[in-house]
């Protein structure tokens, strides 16, 4: 007799049917329905368990070298591939896309198959989704520390790689709805519908903020310019922590926290409004990024409003978390696997309550640019991301391999070193955030500024960031001692890679009962409307903010005076985004006092309409760059390449000693004022044509009066083009103005 059933066992013929028994689905009158035999695909939970955990340390590791250089510029070793420039994206697309991605599938493809008693829709698939993502994540890894990049943050992969992720993204839906629709399982639990918004919002997130002009295979421009493009790029780029860091971990916060804490989900209802108020006021929250800035005030605000709104359903789901935990809290003490889960949402309460107190006017004019959006990030990342991820692979590796884990001391140290880990990173960066948004606006009693040269708060905040690389430190020994652990638990035990399981086929006919006929109910047994009805929310939001300021002129208004820049000025600015610079170095003044009397006058939407892709930057760890044309002379700009100290003492600025020695790439030069014509900057077909002549005869002018100060540098150096474009920076406004003297 079967335990689980006390049915008799069942006979399977070659063709998958019960011998005697009537088709799946069907049943002869006055006998009992019959149970199935399927069984559960645990190597592809395993493999991307095995992928999270080895791309988790690589990714933690290359954040500390990355957090070291910013007080040790020596750190990259004098190597161009390892700059803070370089490997910041590399970090970022590591711990997002590999660590937290990977967490992601392997949390997906063991929840989904238990809570559809279904296989998953396809092996094939399922492989070639483990497969390809893996290969994405190495193909950042190869391009990223070469510079080759988009610039746009979260999205720096060129545009074959964008395909790639299309296709494979296209792989995991299928497998994904095709596994739902063949369920034996006619509910579809919270956690799923988590799982199709993310699916679907992913999907026209990545699509329309990729949208490049290609010039070479790994070279491309933004479709979109100056201020569109920024509005897409933060429309993407906080939709992607929603999306991407948030209702997938949440949608796996609802299946395993119940079944590690063995009590069921603490309000049906709550996970309702909770599920459909977050999707529809997180989507239009992006603008938030850009207050002060050259976007419409009328986009801004609404960025503000739904910003604050959101606090809403984010602590819906904190406490529908914590609160199923009711009871179980002695279990808490007791076990280290719920202290993570614990700690993770705490931290996603935390960091939910002060998005939206960042989004306040008052307190962003603060904390923008600064150490406090970084403080804020990382709360979410390691604490949320990171702890939910830790807790999911000491909850199924055990079980999957039928054996404890190897060590709960290790698990209780991991715990513990990992808390730490947070603080020591988070608490000196607020320290830090705070001290820089105060300094940089500090007047003294003449009304002149307080800290005149940038450096000064530089310098002020290295112990801070001593601190934050030991709390890094700290987080990545945590991962280490996991990465220990598990794999001496999976050395221990034996995985069983088709687990076996049974449940009834889900009948073909069904008839609602009284109780079924809440609305919400009948959606949650349909997959497709689902999946509709999440995909028309998330697109109000999105067309109301992108239409109107692609369509109404007067949200960008143009200035004669700014001109496309010149041949050399775009391969100066292409060997600015290869370096990485807008990692550090912002190019928007906002309107500010304290930064109009620091950077000269605040910048305006038409000062971008030839900026594909915009460079606005999210972090000053140096100074605004929007007025840096004609301040300094073009031997200040080599020394300071060469030996930043020489120019700035105390920078933690490292050299950049190989664009005085490599010579300027200008192969696909006319290629690129090609692309850039196609998206819309108005090159005439002569200025194409003769791009080389002009761009060698603009590099000689810049050569000659280097010369004159007596530096000999030829003419065909990656120097001299990145001077020209950091001397055309903000003259096009000072044109203007002197015209109209």
């Amino acid at each position: 007799m079967n335990a689980t059933t006390n049915q008799p066992p069942l006979i399977i013929s070659p063709d998958r049917s019960a011998i005697g028994q009537p088709p799946p689905g069907e049943h002869r009158p006055g006998q009992p329905p019959v149970a199935e035999r399927f069984t559960y695909d645990n190597a592809i939970v395993r493999n991307f368990a095995v992928a999270t955990i080895i791309w988790g340390v690589i990714g933690m590791l290359v954040g500390v070298i990355v957090a070291t250089q910013l007080f040790a510029p020596a750190a990259n070793l004098g190597n161009q591939y390892t700059t803070f420039g370089r490997i910041r994206p590399l970090h970022t697309n590591a711990v997002i896309f590999a660590f937290v991605g990977n967490a992601i599938f392997m949390g997906v493809y063991y929840s989904l198959q238990r809570l559809c008693k279904a296989r998953m829709f396809s092996d094939l698939l399922s492989k070639l989704h483990f497969w390809g993502w893996q290969l994405i994540i190495l193909s950042a890894v190869a391009t990223l520390p070469l510079g080759i990049t988009t610039s746009k943050e979260y999205a720096e992969l060129e545009w074959p790689i964008d395909i790639a992720i299309t296709l494979i993204w296209v792989v995991f839906g299928i497998n994904m709805f095709g596994t739902i629709i063949k369920r034996r399982e006619r509910h579809l639990y919270v956690a799923i519908w988590f799982y199709i918004a993310t699916f679907v919002t992913i999907a026209v997130l990545h699509i329309v903020n990729s949208m490049e002009m290609p010039v070479t295979f790994l070279k491309s421009y933004s479709l979109y310019a100056g201020v569109q493009d920024a509005l897409v790029q933060w429309w993407y780029g906080h939709n992607a922590v929603a999306f991407f860091l948030t209702t997938p971990y949440l949608g796996m916060m609802y299946y395993f926290l119940p079944k590690m804490a063995n009590r069921p989900v603490y309000s049906y209802k709550l996970s309702i409004l909770h599920f459909w108020a977050l999707i529809f006021i997180y989507i239009w929250a992006g603008p938030h990024h850009l207050l002060y800035s050259s976007l419409p005030d009328w986009a801004q605000s609404l960025g503000v409003v739904f910003s604050i709104m959101l606090i809403a359903p984010s602590w819906g789901g904190m406490i529908n978390g914590l609160l199923t935990l009711r009871g179980a809290w002695d279990k808490v003490r007791e076990d280290a696997i719920l202290k993570f889960m614990v700690v993770g949402l705490t931290a996603y309460g935390m960091a939910t309550f002060e998005g939206p107190m960042l989004s306040l006017k008052n307190v962003n004019a603060i904390a923008h640019f600064t150490d406090w959006i970084v403080a804020h990030v990382h709360v979410g990342a390691l604490g949320w991301n990171g702890f939910l991820t830790f807790a999911m692979l000491y909850w199924l590796i055990p079980r999957m391999y039928h054996t404890p884990l190897h060590s709960k001391r290790l698990l209780n140290l991991h715990f513990w070193i990992g808390t730490l880990g947070i603080l020591f990173y988070a608490v000196p960066m607020y320290i830090s955030g705070f001290t820089q948004g105060m300094m940089w606006k500090e007047f003294t009693p003449e009304s002149t500024l307080r800290y005149s040269n940038f450096l000064e708060t530089t310098l002020q905040l290295l112990p801070m960031h001593r601190m934050r690389a030991i709390g890094g430190t700290f987080y990545l020994a945590g991962a280490i001692i996991m990465a220990y652990n598990l794999f001496k638990t999976m050395a221990a035990g034996t995985l069983t890679a088709n687990e076996p399981a049974e449940a009834m086929a889900l009948p073909k006919a069904y008839t609602p009962t009284g109780g079924d006929t809440f609305w919400h109910r009948s959606l949650e047994r349909k997959p497709f409307p689902l999946l509709v009805g999440s995909l028309v929310v998330i697109l109000i939001g999105s067309l109301i903010e992108l239409i109107p300021t692609f369509m109404v002129e007067s949200n960008v208004p143009t200035i004669v005076a700014v001109q496309p820049y010149t041949a050399l000025e775009v391969e100066g600015r292409d060997l600015y985004i290869r370096e990485g610079c807008v990692g550090c170095h912002s190019q928007l003044v906002r309107p500010f006092r304290s930064e109009t009397e620091r950077y000269g006058e605040y910048s305006k939407a038409g000062e971008f309409v030839y900026d594909h892709p915009f460079l606005w930057g999210s972090k000053r760890t140096g100074p605004d760059l929007h007025r840096e044309g004609s301040k300094y002379p073009d031997s200040w700009h080599y020394h300071h390449m060469r030996d930043p100290e020489s120019m700035s003492p105390g920078s933690i600025m490292p050299p950049y000693p190989w664009l005085l020695e490599q010579k300027l790439n200008v192969a696909s030069t006319s290629a690129k004022l090609k692309a850039l014509q196609s998206v819309g900057v108005p090159y005439d077909d002569v200025t194409v044509r003769y791009a080389d002549e002009d761009l060698k005869k603009q590099a000689a002018e810049v050569s000659s009066r280097l010369a004159k100060d007596g530096i000999k540098v030829p003419a065909d150096r990656e120097i001299i083009a990145l001077i020209a474009y950091l001397q055309r920076l903000g003259t096009d406004i000072k044109k203007a103005e002197t015209a109209v003297k």
